[in-house]
């Protein structure tokens, strides 16, 4: 079993923050597969099952907030006895312009909240990441406000298309592994919609 996890915040307040973009992904995982993300017993997350040519999937998303990631994360690869080669994270970087992707095998947080919090409650970094750009603010704007902040008006045109790429970015790693995902998605000239 493959376990694909969005990261993000709870709540209504959060929803559609460029923090939550993980989430989003995620969603539109289950929308897809036309499946239903319901709180799971013991666990502090959302989650789904489906299967993928000859993979089972889970998706989570968990109910903690982001800075708390890695409790929900360490309790489903215990429950499932998932290998952390079979663990996706999706989450929002600030470093990458917006609507750019980049998968890593393994690597430090990079000053994520949510990634560092798994990488402590895990005790390694050796797991799967998909990091969705969302650019970093212009002005005096700090980085933990911006985060929190709603897409604009010409970023919400496009993140339809960002959202699918990166829904097609998961199936592939199911699919082809992440190093083919990697030369496929972390091109260059993969940027999507406008620049941050």
């Amino acid at each position: 079993m493959k376990l694909i996890v969005g990261l993000g915040n709870p709540g209504l307040f959060y929803s559609g923050s460029r923090h939550n973009i993980g989430f989003q992904v995620v969603k539109r995982l289950a929308k897809t597969e036309k499946i239903a993300l319901k709180k799971e017993k013991g666990i502090l997350a959302l989650t789904a099952k489906f299967k993928l040519r000859d993979e089972f999937i889970l998706l989570a998303l968990p109910l903690t907030f982001m800075n708390l990631s890695g409790d929900a994360v360490k309790s489903l690869i215990r429950k499932y006895k998932i290998d952390l080669k079979d663990l996706l994270i999706v989450c929002d970087d600030l470093d990458l312009a917006f609507g750019r992707f980049k998968m890593r095998k393994a690597g430090s947080s990079a000053g994520h909240k949510g990634v560092s919090s798994i990488i402590n409650s895990l005790g390694k970094d050796e797991f799967n990441r998909l990091r969705i750009g969302i650019g970093r603010p212009k002005g005096r704007i700090a980085p933990a406000e911006f985060v929190l902040k709603h897409f604009d008006r010409k970023e919400l045109q496009v993140l339809p298309a960002v959202i699918e790429e990166a829904q097609n970015s998961c199936r592939c790693w199911v699919v082809e592994g992440i190093d083919k995902c990697m030369n496929i998605f972390n091109r260059s000239d993969n940027a999507k919609g406008v620049k941050a």
